[in-house]
């Protein structure tokens, strides 16, 4: 079985899948797998044919590689892969749409108001959301192009700023508080982890550097607080399609009531990433991590 690690692409975020894509790697040569690594341009095509790959580790984040463009090919020329399907992918990675289903499922998370390019701000955002807010591009990972807007005056640069890389903002409720996620890992989750950045927000730079943020495993919660937690992540996993691996972003306010922030179906394979960090809460080492998420998509071909 020849196994293509699928890696880098074209999104703003092809410095991180890189690391992802490079870690997953070195992982499944460790574990004796014949591997090829396989970065992801206009060619793909070619380069997939070319290396005559059995199966597809997908370690490609934001546009077209969590949007289900990637997984849309793979379903056509009949190669299997890791992580959700074209339809999950495409949803979750809509953050809008995503919060809908949520409400719809009575998952709760924070109110919302969207901003599309070339409209104009409406002053009811102020009233409705109230002072702060996060200002986030809809369809975007790693924080990039994510504010906090504690001022009316910040707000214009902070939707311009989200614009730049989505034609639609979304304008969220700030809910003061812990900063969670839960690890899903063959439909099943992990230990949850507390973020506790050292700034005011867990953007980009926190996120991956290192010293910059702390990280709790597992969060210090009551048993029955961490059950309600793993609920919600399980529910908001299942009520958008996902399957194999993934993970639930969560807010937990200072009356201890979740809000489903995001599902992220392709989650960071890197050093400092948050779901090997929850595998090995769970006494899972990273080569069994990635070889779990391998042999979940085999057995589901």
């Amino acid at each position: 079985m020849r196994i293509g690690i699928l890696l880098g692409g074209m999104s703003t975020e092809r410095e991180i899948s890189l690391k992802s894509g490079t870690a997953v790697y070195h992982a499944l040569i460790q574990k004796g797998y014949s591997v090829v690594a396989i970065d992801v341009g206009r060619d793909i095509y070619s380069k997939i044919t070319k290396e005559k790959i059995d199966i597809a580790f997908i370690a490609l984040h934001g546009k077209y590689g969590e949007d289900g463009t990637i997984q849309g090919l793979l379903e056509i020329m009949g190669i299997p892969y890791t992580g959700s399907g074209v339809l999950a992918s495409a949803i979750s990675i809509n953050k809008v749409l995503a919060k809908k289903l949520f409400m719809l499922n009575r998952i709760p998370t924070p109110a919302f108001k969207i901003v599309k390019k070339g409209t104009v701000v409406d002053n009811a955002i102020f009233k409705d959301l109230g002072l702060p807010f996060i200002v986030k591009p809809n369809s975007q990972g790693s924080t990039i192009g994510v504010s906090i807007v504690n001022d009316k005056n910040e707000a214009s640069y902070a939707i311009k700023k989200a614009l730049k890389y989505d034609d639609t903002a979304l304008i969220e409720k700030f809910i003061k508080g812990r900063e969670l996620t839960v690890g899903i890992l063959c439909n099943k989750a992990l230990p949850i982890i507390e973020i506790r950045p050292k700034k005011a927000m867990y953007d980009f730079k926190a996120k991956y550097t290192k010293g910059m943020t702390e990280y709790i495993a597992p969060a210090p919660l009551s048993k029955m607080l961490e059950k309600r937690l793993f609920d919600y992540a399980l529910k908001a996993f299942n009520t958008l399609g996902c399957s194999g691996t993934a993970r639930v972003d969560i807010m937990l306010d200072k009356r201890n009531k979740p809000y489903v922030l995001e599902v992220n179906t392709i989650p960071g394979m890197t050093e400092l990433s948050l779901l090997p960090k929850a595998a090995a809460c769970a006494g899972i080492s990273f080569p069994e991590l990635v070889e779990k998420i391998l042999l979940n998509a085999i057995k589901n071909c």
